[in-house]
């Protein structure tokens, strides 16, 4: 039997929900687990619970089951909530000791070892409460312990009665260890409802006989950035009524002494006093009532509540002073909305007439059929916002979309696509009028949010490199970032996020926190590469000028933050002799440096100016890249694809990364010239090893690029369709990508 059973939800209370209901915590959960098989003392089973088969936590979960035997994932029905989960959990449970942690806390190095050599010097106990952190999202320096344990407490192992005021009450569930027996002597589980730690940690106060406490951290905490929904108006409070009815209904049945008594009906009530300004003015009567009734019939013989301040909690529900409390609690959510207010009135808009116009047009409806797009903060009509554009005119030709773009590319849209110049008033009244809002970055802060309003972000790559908050560590990148708080204001305008594959929604989740709903259908701009043939490859070679018969190299490296303009990196005329006769290189520079026109010979062809990266893609027989996100565009096509890293350790300093990419490469790794030009050279590029490669690769990064994601997104979002009746994703043995032209051979 193993000393601990860690049981960990990835699902909880959250931040207020999108409208993908509760929060995501797959892109958490996988730091939870990292931090229970990373502790030195082993003795352990871990149980994450999750929704099901095709949640995105679940995959993470069976993951970490592949690896490592001690991991037991168990599932419990997203309805049956946290409660639910954590009772799963708990049934399958073998261990001596129950701990839970939330899907996104993590636990302290070295904490399981506190644990036990706690629970080595003071014998059995019923329940370990132990100190605990709140860390805030922002990476950084955590706080002091938010509840710490008195220090007067008794070292030893003792009886509640030694100390009354030690309650589960103000707790959270996982500030403690509890004795497994203990709990299933008592058949104690978590009560449903919003308040499940209350109901959970008062019912263990009344029935445990012997507790001790560990003055140390054992778990961090992580608040969400938008708060809990509990922190929020609405009917959870009446939950809080019924856990706290149940909680003091045990504790009268048990004949608690009346100290303990006293103790356990102070901290009840001193919850309910702070949810009562957050229960809606239709429900206020209704719920002051139910309070008194429930002070009355509870409090205890005798209790004398104390004077000043300290006695409020028990003068508010014993008279009528909840309205006190409540108008504190408007005035400053009034206080939060006027200043919201006041920072879209002051949003610079261009000139003082196109902002007066762009004030007016936002007082009129939103038209229902009208979509803006806006791809790489104007730079042309591209990415994934272009194919959506394109699908939708097939699927919803109701829609008018009207595609954002800089002045200078405005020549480069296709004529048959509508268009506006940024920052000129008609781009201002489509935005102030659409319903719909993509884009593959994001909008202009002046940009307002409006109700009804629906903002989908279509990201424009998978993350290799860190990204959004992330970023925060690293202070090269993140001088350029600029204000984390701006971007994070962004972010508070998607609706939808859209996923190529699990490790992007996990990233995106820490990334950029808020209360999207993740949408993992693939990336539209990459349909082309399962929907395109033989004569769609030939066309776009003829149009870039790739000789018959000749192997086209796509050579794209990206962005370096620590450099000042743009680097080959690589001498490309030499690449080219040695790497074989027949090769030529079809040069992508970053989107950040220019648009083309390099002078080249006829091996080298410049690419960067040409519209479309995919049909860039289509054209190359084969890849090479160091760390652009380009490499998991291109998996999609199976080709032969080649990491070139001869400064991986610098890139990986200077602007950090989410995985080891040389450990789990697409294909060979170059870290020289010569290497590079010898794996072309000799064919190994496109041998046996660079397949089993790109297969791997494929399988984690390829998961939801099937050919039919902007189908998806057009009907889920656009449409309205329900999920159920969107296209399934095809397995990735099924899809056929557009084939190559000239697919790598050498002796």
């Amino acid at each position: 039997m193993p000393r601990f059973s860690i049981i960990v939800p990835s699902h909880g209370d959250g931040p207020p929900p999108g409208r993908g209901g509760s929060r995501p915590v797959g892109g958490r959960l996988s730091l939870a687990l990292d931090s229970v098989l990373a502790q030195s003392f082993g003795d352990f089973e871990l149980i994450p619970v999750c929704g099901g088969p095709g949640a995105p936590a679940a995959g993470v979960a069976a993951e970490y089951a592949e690896r490592d035997a001690r991991v037991r994932p168990v599932q419990s029905p997203p309805a049956a909530g946290l409660a639910g989960a954590r009772n799963a959990g708990m049934r399958a449970a073998t261990g001596a000791y129950l701990l839970f942690l939330d899907g996104d806390d993590t636990l302290a190095p070295g904490a399981l070892t506190a644990l036990a050599d706690r629970l080595a010097e003071t014998g059995d106990v019923d329940a370990l409460y132990c100190a605990y952190e709140r860390v805030p999202w922002w990476e950084g320096v955590p706080a002091a312990p938010a509840a710490p344990l008195p220090a007067a407490l008794p070292a030893r192992a003792f009886a509640p009665a030694e100390a009354p005021h030690l309650t589960g009450v103000a707790r959270p569930a996982w500030s403690a260890v509890y004795r497994r027996a203990f709990v299933t002597g008592h058949h104690l589980d978590f009560p449903a409802g919003d308040h499940t730690d209350l109901g959970w940690g008062g019912l263990v106060t009344v029935a445990a006989e012997r507790i001790a406490v560990l003055h140390r951290v054992v778990v961090r905490h992580l608040l969400p950035r938008r708060g809990s929904r509990l922190e929020l108006p609405g009917e959870h409070p009446f939950d809080l009524l019924d856990q706290s009815e149940r909680v003091l209904v045990r504790a009268a049945e048990q004949g608690l002494p009346a100290e303990r008594a006293a103790a356990l009906f102070g901290q009840v009530i001193d919850a309910l006093v702070t949810a009562a300004g957050r229960v809606p003015a239709r429900r206020r009567r209704a719920f002051r009532r139910r309070a008194r009734r429930l002070y009355r019939a509870h409090r205890p013989a005798g209790l004398r509540p104390p004077g000043g301040l300290a006695g409020l909690p028990h003068r508010l529900p014993a008279a009528r002073g909840y309205d006190a409390l409540r108008a504190a609690h408007a005035a400053a959510r009034l206080a939060a909305r006027a200043a919201r207010a006041a920072a879209a009135c002051r949003a610079a808009a261009g000139s003082l007439g196109t902002r007066l116009a762009y004030r007016w047009h936002l007082r009129r409806p939103l038209d229902e059929n009208l979509v803006v797009y806006c791809a790489y903060w104007g730079r042309g009509y591209a990415c994934s916002p272009a194919a959506l554009h394109a699908r939708a005119r097939e699927l919803a030709p109701h829609l008018r979309g009207v595609f954002l773009v800089e002045a200078d590319q405005a020549h480069t849209v296709p004529a048959d696509v509508e268009h506006a110049v940024l920052g000129s008033r008609r781009a201002w009244q489509v935005l102030a009028r659409a319903k719909y809002l993509v884009n593959n970055a994001n909008f202009a802060d002046a940009v307002v949010k409006r109700p009804g309003s629906v903002h989908v972000q279509t990201q424009h790559g998978t993350p290799l490199k860190t990204m959004g908050c992330d970023q925060s560590t690293y202070p090269v990148v993140a001088a350029q970032t600029g204000s984390f708080t701006k971007l994070l204001a962004r972010v508070d305008r998607w609706d939808y996020n859209l996923s190529a594959n699990r490790h992007s929604t996990e990233v995106w989740e820490r990334a950029f926190p808020g209360a999207w709903e993740a949408l993992e259908y693939g990336y539209p701009r990459n349909d082309l590469f399962l929907t395109a043939g033989a004569e769609d490859v030939a066309r776009v070679r003829r149009e870039l000028g790739v000789p018959e018969g000749a192997t086209a190299v796509l050579y794209a490296p990206t962005h370096r933050d620590h450099h000042g303009g743009f680097e080959t990196g690589l001498d490309l005329e030499a690449f080219c002799a040695a790497a074989g006769e027949d090769v030529v290189v079809l040069l992508r520079a970053h989107y950040f440096y220019d648009r083309g026109g390099r002078a080249g010979s006829g091996r080298i062809i410049d690419v960067t100016g040409h519209r479309s990266t995919e049909e860039v893609c289509l054209a190359a027989d084969a890849l090479v890249t160091d760390y652009s996100s380009i490499m998991f565009d291109y998996a999609a096509l199976d080709r032969p694809v080649v990491i070139y890293a001869d400064d991986w350790e610098v890139y990986q300093e200077t602007r950090g990364v989410c995985f080891d990419l040389l450990e789990t490469p697409p294909g060979p790794v170059a870290r020289t010239p010569e290497e590079l030009a010898r794996v072309f050279r000799d064919g190994s590029c496109a041998g046996a090893r660079s397949a089993a490669l790109r297969a791997a690769f494929r399988e984690r990064f390829c998961q939801f690029d099937d050919g039919r994601a902007a189908e998806r997104v057009v009907r889920r979002v656009f449409l309205g369709e329900p999920e159920a009746a969107l296209p399934p994703v095809v397995p990735l043995a099924r899809r056929v990508p557009a084939p190559a032209a000239a697919p790598l051979v050498r002796s």
